[in-house]
């Protein structure tokens, strides 16, 4: 129920903010930058990750689902995080470590911040917009094609489970 008023709020302050998706860059793992401009028209699945969690078994389904609908034009971000203090110390660790242990090729950012003063723009103007602020690791932002946020789902919600697969599949008809 909160993030229906959550989301109703947010769309009824138009797509001009919507979330700031087109505004944004993360730190790529790879080096470089992640520019969320690129994925504009697209829908991105924001998910802040880390590896030392009891939900980074996660990845095989943020990678599966990247798999799924990427060529359809979902994007899924993985940005790993050490605010819950679960992440490895670099993000040359946390690649290796997603890259063996996952195999996972879905963009990922390097380590950032997702809450607090230090929050990464995209995550402050999330909060800020909508109220959203990640509460633990693995927590999900699907926005839309339009930039806006088209739902919110905890740490308890798989990448393959039919709440986001429905929200991904809807989107990209």
């Amino acid at each position: 129920m909160l993030r229906t008023a959550l989301t109703a709020l947010f769309l009824s302050a138009g797509a001009a903010s919507a979330a700031g998706l087109s505004d944004h860059s993360f730190a790529s793992i790879d080096g470089g930058t992640l520019e969320t401009g690129d994925w504009a028209g697209q829908p991105v699945l924001v998910v802040n990750t880390a590896s030392q969690c009891g939900f980074t078994g996660q990845y095989d389904g943020l990678q599966a689902l990247h798999e799924r609908y990427s060529d359809a034009g979902l994007v899924v971000l993985a940005v790993p995080s050490d605010d819950f203090r679960q992440e490895l110390g670099s993000a040359e660790e946390v690649k290796e470590f997603c890259e063996m242990n996952f195999g996972l090729t879905l963009p990922m950012s390097d380590i950032t911040h997702v809450r607090g003063p230090d929050a990464h723009p995209f995550y402050a103007e999330l909060a800020a917009t909508t109220g959203f602020v990640p509460r633990w690791n693995f927590n999900k932002v699907l926005i839309g094609p339009d930039g806006r946020v088209v739902e919110t789902w905890g740490s308890g919600t798989r990448p393959l489970s039919p709440q986001i697969t429905g929200a991904v599949e809807a989107l990209l008809q």
